[in-house]
């Protein structure tokens, strides 16, 4: 059944700022009617926004919305349990959009969904023996979803699966590296080539490229012990996400078949994390100590804060970045807005393709 749309009740559609005599433009998206909110994923041409919108204090919530230019942020609904979703991922064209819903059959189930406008929200399922699911990410053409299943049933604690799904094929178990646990985070734009975390026999987090038909691949860290893969381009060639290093530093590394794993950089000697990659893979976008980073390979990892300084109004900053469009113009995450004093979703465009 179709789910309601609640629209967004304040005009948060064209609020932001923007640079006189340049089309640079950094647009906060509002809260619904909450206290908080935050971009996940983007449509390829940047027109359309998802994410969820929060209620930190009591009643707590969280609301999977979906965002245009025309319409603003309006509550895509959940699978039958009120103030309980979230909005991961986006098709190309901004039509499918995948995440996570708590469900009306029990209080703790949640499951992974699929929505489009004119079917509303859809339970994708989960795998046998699993009651959980989650979905991450989808392809271009929205027909392939992936995520993981899970089941904090205590006698099945810690275990998950990466999973592929389609409506033809249903749910495919993607396995592990030899461990208890793995999840599926990112996909290529056909759907074939799926990265995200798996642990190995010795029971240690590695990022992991599955490619189909074949099997689940160890990507390596940087030195250290663990490693997560966030994104995949395209073409499936470039990975990127974040690793420890032989210092023992969680820092974002960008992945290709030809250069292995390549640590990407972070501030002030800190902390980073890649979670979002153009379809060519040249444009990285992540978060380090708390700031939202872009990286390229002609100017490296720098500051969004600084890079845009004059779309910030005083007292407001861009804390995460955590998806980029096709062309690598348009980046959404989360950033703190002085001006209605409080965390928000964010869309800014870059002015031009880089």
């Amino acid at each position: 059944m179709k789910q309601s749309v609640q629209k967004q009740t304040q005009a948060s559609k064209l609020i932001g700022s923007f640079v006189a005599g340049t089309d640079r433009a950094l647009i906060w998206l509002g809260v619904l009617k909450y206290d908080q909110s935050e971009a996940f994923g983007i449509s390829a041409d940047g027109k359309v926004v998802v994410g969820v919108a929060e209620q930190s204090s009591y009643p707590y919530g969280r609301f999977a919305f979906r965002w245009t230019e025309s319409r603003g942020m309006e509550d895509i609904g959940t699978l039958g349990r009120p103030a309980s979703s979230v909005a991961r991922n986006t098709s190309a064209d901004g039509a499918v959009v995948v995440g996570t819903s708590a469900t009306a059959f029990l209080e703790s189930e949640a499951r992974a969904f699929r929505w489009t406008q004119s079917l509303g929200m859809q339970n994708v399922g989960a795998l046998p023996k699993y009651r959980h699911s989650e979905a991450w990410d989808v392809s271009a053409d929205g027909k392939v979803v992936v995520g993981r299943c899970y089941d904090a049933d205590f006698r099945n604690q810690g275990s998950s699966r990466a999973f592929r799904w389609t409506a033809r094929e249903s749910m495919q178990d993607l396995g592990t590296l030899g461990g208890s646990r793995s999840g599926a985070l990112g996909v290529s734009a056909n759907g074939s080539v799926v990265v995200g975390w798996a642990y190995t026999a010795a029971e240690e987090r590695r990022a992991f490229l599955w490619v189909a038909p074949g099997g689940m691949r160890d990507l390596g860290t940087l030195g250290g012990r663990e490693s997560q893969a966030q994104d995949v381009s395209a073409d499936g060639s470039v990975v990127v996400g974040w690793a420890y290093n032989a210092s023992g530093r969680q820092r974002a590394f960008r992945w290709t078949q030809a250069t292995g794993m390549q640590e990407i950089g972070a501030f002030h000697n800190g902390t980073s994390i890649a979670h979002g990659v153009s379809a060519d893979g040249s444009v990285v976008v992540g978060s380090s100590n708390n700031k939202a980073f872009r990286w390229t390979a002609s100017r490296g990892i720098e500051d969004l804060n600084t890079t845009y300084a004059g779309l910030l109004s005083e007292g407001s900053w861009l804390e995460r970045a955590n998806s980029v469009s096709r062309d690598g113009r348009y980046i959404v995450g989360r950033g703190y807005n002085a001006a209605s004093r409080r965390y928000e979703a964010f869309l800014l465009d870059t002015g031009k393709a880089h």
